[in-house]
């Protein structure tokens, strides 16, 4: 272990969903507005080898990083807070630690030993813990424990955390704890218990907390601070009041004015610099400033759960506030849309966007949703998905019938246009068998993708299966779609873009993942800008009435 990187674990208490991931990205931010250089990772109990495989109403979105890790959305949390590109080694799951443990036992690494949670699974925890900072070379590392205390899945990591003080020194180790603190409506007040009895069980694990930070929807008076600080043996100025806030990038100042960083810099005997936060409160003041709005539209089949499509939302926030503007996000089921349901509410946005997706469920009515934008000339920004079902309507345009299609939605299909590649025909497993993360991107001159970019050559994040078949490009380039990206040597479509309509994109690879609340994506920027000047000639000259499309069938070609 190095014995000068410093370490911050981050564990949750009470109820989950509490805040543990923007708290822990939120210390990363004030910590590296002090100079300090900081990474990231998260600890997962679950059995699963990673979210990969896990339905998005489990685990939300699925974060992939620049290496093509399948992880935890918190990543993308901590990658848009502290601005940096995390690894493979930020996410680790108790999936990932048995494999590896089972991996050695049976090659024999052990010398026939018995295998114990302590200390060969433990050991593997804090390996896994120290990879972080050898790879990227960072003074702090920050882990957050995902769960709370008292989970016995958890019960390996927090005593792979209890070791870690004894590992590398007192002086290098600190321990946060995010509680919640309900509110009793009918006495109207906040109750400090649920903490009492949370950190109790985690001081029971041998883990006594440097700092509680309390979550609250309701203002946190003085008193409480001092029961909180007598109960749970912790110091009164770190024990840190959270209110919830509407603004999301709100977080990292109430933990600075509170005093966390200095705090948390003083006990750890960090060498750092004055905070500089000026640039993260402009962005603040920004969010807060009241601003028009543009109704935007996200059509998916798992839009009941919003954290679905975290990255998604959080790219069109960042990329409406470059604009000055703010989005009023709607959430359209693309199942209903099949029904002939939802439609309404289509016709009053200005702007779709259709994310990233597996399986056939709720397709056609993405299908229906990209000939709808088409032929109403909305603006329109496919995500993967998003640009496979754009062509798939397309090409059903161009050859009049209802017959094109994926292979993984119709794998009889006369009109593959969405195929696999050739190198993964063979392929059984499910999980981690895609083409995932960074992958170069050649730009065509003169195109809205080049415009948008103003860049000859990208990298951009990528998480699918199924690509273009090239075996239609010619066709499809008749039917007016322009190969705005492809890979460089031409053999993959990476974006498409109809050459006829003000705003008709769409990527093979998921640009929401590099977006960040201080440098929008270019992508999603180009989007909005169109979706903007699309709701102004709309509403300054009164003609809001658009063709409306309930079913295919109910809808002929123009």
């Amino acid at each position: 272990m190095n014995q000068i990187r410093k370490y911050i674990f981050c564990t949750g208490g009470v109820l989950s969903g509490v805040g543990k991931g923007v708290t822990a990205g939120s210390v990363g931010r004030i910590l590296k507005a002090r100079g300090a250089s900081v990474s990231i990772q998260k600890l997962d109990p679950y059995i699963n080898v990673d979210p990969g495989t896990m339905s998005p109403y489990q685990h939300g979105e699925v974060f992939v990083t620049n290496d093509g890790a399948e992880t935890d959305l918190d990543l993308g949390h901590y990658e848009r807070f502290i601005d940096e590109n995390l690894t493979q080694a930020s996410n680790v799951t108790t999936g990932q630690v048995y494999a590896e443990i089972i991996a050695r036992e049976r090659r024999g690494d052990f010398l026939g030993g018995t295998i114990q949670v302590i200390p060969h699974i433990t050991d593997e925890i804090k390996r896994r813990i120290a990879l972080v900072g050898e790879q990227t070379d960072a003074e702090v590392v920050i882990v957050e424990v995902g769960g709370t205390v008292g989970d016995i899945e958890g019960l390996p990591f927090l005593e792979a955390l209890r070791q870690m003080r004894q590992d590398v020194g007192r002086h290098n180790t600190f321990y946060i704890h995010v509680t919640f603190l309900p509110h009793i409506g009918a006495t109207d007040e906040l109750k400090t218990k649920p903490t009492q009895h949370s950190v109790r069980e985690l001081r029971s694990l041998g883990i006594q907390p440097d700092a509680i930070i309390a979550r609250a929807d309701h203002p946190v008076d003085e008193s409480l601070r001092d029961k909180i600080s007598l109960f749970c043996d912790v110091e009164r100025q770190a024990v840190i009041p959270l209110v919830t806030t509407p603004v999301l990038y709100e977080v990292p100042l109430l933990l600075e004015d509170a005093g966390l960083g200095d705090f948390i810099a003083k006990r750890l005997q960090l060498q750092v610099e004055k905070p500089d936060l000026e640039e993260w409160r402009h962005l603040v003041n920004r969010i807060r400033t009241p601003k028009p709005s543009v109704p935007l539209a996200i059509v998916g089949k798992y839009v009941e759960l919003h954290d679905a499509y975290m990255s998604v939302s959080e790219a069109l926030d960042h990329a409406a506030l470059a604009h000055g503007w703010d989005v009023d996000l709607r959430f359209v089921s693309s199942e209903h849309l099949e029904r002939g349901r939802g439609w309404d509410r289509l016709r009053e946005v200005a702007g779709i966007v259709i994310p990233g997706g597996f399986g056939e469920r709720g397709i056609e009515g993405k299908v229906d949703t990209a000939r709808w934008a088409r032929k109403n000339k909305v603006p329109y920004l496919g995500l993967c998905l998003g640009l496979q079902v754009m062509i798939i309507e397309l090409a059903r345009h161009a050859l009049g019938n209802e017959e094109p299609n994926s292979t993984e939605f119709d794998a009889r299909t006369e009109y593959p246009v969405i195929d696999l590649m050739p190198e993964q025909r063979s392929i059984v497993d499910k999980g981690g068998t895609m083409r995932l993360g960074l992958y170069p991107c050649q730009m065509k001159p003169g195109t809205k993708a080049a415009q948008a970019y103003q860049e000859p050559l990208v990298e951009e994040r990528h998480r699918h299966r199924f690509e273009v078949n090239n075996t239609y490009r010619d066709m499809l380039s008749e039917a007016g779609l322009v190969f705005s990206g492809l890979s460089p040597d031409g053999r993959l479509v990476e974006i498409g873009e109809l050459e006829d309509h003000p705003f008709m994109l769409g990527s093979q690879f998921h640009p929401e993942f590099k977006s960040r609340p201080t440098r929008p994506h270019p992508l999603f920027k180009a989007f909005v800008g169109s979706a903007i000047q699309y709701y102004r000639s709309r509403t300054s000259d009164g003609s809001a009435e658009q063709e409306v499309h309930p079913t295919r069938s109910a809808e002929p070609e123009p």
